[in-house]
């Protein structure tokens, strides 16, 4: 007797060779009504860790517009579940879906296995894997955005200037996990990113205590910023912002960050509001990296999450 695969296996998964990504399996709903997808591989490549992520969706009738959280680690470390120290994940995670947004919250190759552009390909893919299955999610494939911090602000940045049409989009576009798509953005929060590599080139790293820390930079590229310039640029989110048509973009970056130092976000700023974009630029007085030292946390992620609410349509 033929019998019916249960529910939660999807066909597609079940051809050989099975396709570099999943689908998504029936979420877990919380006492709280916020429904879980946890753990969903967006892409795989052989002889790599497959990329995860969780997605979180607000209790209610969606389809709700959706946040693209992009941890950081200096590219070499990290995990989607954890934002920085500073910032409790229910503080983080918290705001978000109370502000009636979805938070996708994603892995991605650290540097060590993969070098640049291996990152923005893996972002790229997991915007991908979410507006293809956006219904299944409960997800409003037309309102997503990117938020970030550090190495993940770098690569909101990047997310949200590189596109098919800026010099090497194609490229930078990849054809991991959901092979090809819209991968545009709508708002972009960059919490204290790198947007110019080669200007940092002669910035020193602040000691790292305890750790045998690699240089992140070198680690990136493969190689270090002046042996290979060409791509210290192509990792820059500067060099895409003119003629990119930018989203809204929000930049947090404390003032006294020792390792990105704030110059970093205002050099973005600068190239964005030339290509007319909408910027807001928002340092954190006395603050160091991760925003040690700002005795506000909870403010910072409200106005982040505001930014988001407002140009995504949240509530709409």
């Amino acid at each position: 007797m033929t019998q019916t695969p249960p529910a939660e296996i999807d066909i597609a998964d079940m051809t050989w060779p099975p396709p570099p990504y999943r689908s998504p399996v029936p979420p877990v709903t919380g006492t709280d009504g916020v429904r879980r997808f946890d753990g969903i591989t967006y892409a795989t490549t052989p002889g790599y860790r497959p990329r995860l992520l969780d997605v979180q969706v607000p209790a209610g009738e969606g389809p709700f517009p959706a946040i693209v959280w992009i941890h950081g680690g200096g590219w070499l470390d990290g995990d989607r579940r954890y934002p920085p120290p500073t910032v409790p994940a229910d503080l983080l995670h918290g705001s978000v879906l109370s502000a009636g947004i979805a938070l996708v919250s994603i892995d991605y190759r650290h540097s060590l296995e993969a070098p640049f552009p291996a990152q923005l390909h893996d972002v790229k893919a997991a915007i991908r894997y979410v507006r293809t299955f956006a219904d299944a999610l409960g997800i409003d494939p037309d309102r997503i955005g990117v938020w970030g911090e550090s190495a993940g602000g770098h690569l909101a940045a990047l997310a949200g200037v590189v596109g098919p049409g800026s010099p090497q989009g194609a490229a930078l576009e990849g054809t991991q996990g959901v092979g090809s798509g819209d991968t545009a953005v709508r708002a972009v929060v960059d919490w204290y990113g790198v947007s110019d590599l080669v200007a940092l080139a002669g910035h020193p790293m602040p000691a790292m205590p305890g750790a045998e820390f690699p240089d992140p930079y070198e680690a990136l590229l493969g190689a270090g910023v002046d042996e290979r310039p060409d791509l210290a640029r192509a990792a820059s989110p500067v060099t895409y912002a003119p003629g990119s048509n930018p989203p809204p973009f929000l930049l947090v970056h404390g003032t006294r960050d020792g390792l990105v130092p704030y110059s970093q976000s205002e050099v973005l700023a600068e190239a964005l509001i030339s290509a007319g974009g909408e910027v807001t630029l928002q340092p954190v007085e006395g603050a160091d990296h991760i925003f040690l030292g700002s005795p506000d946390i909870p403010a910072i992620v409200e106005e982040s999450v505001a930014f988001l609410a407002r140009h995504l349509g949240a509530g709409a």
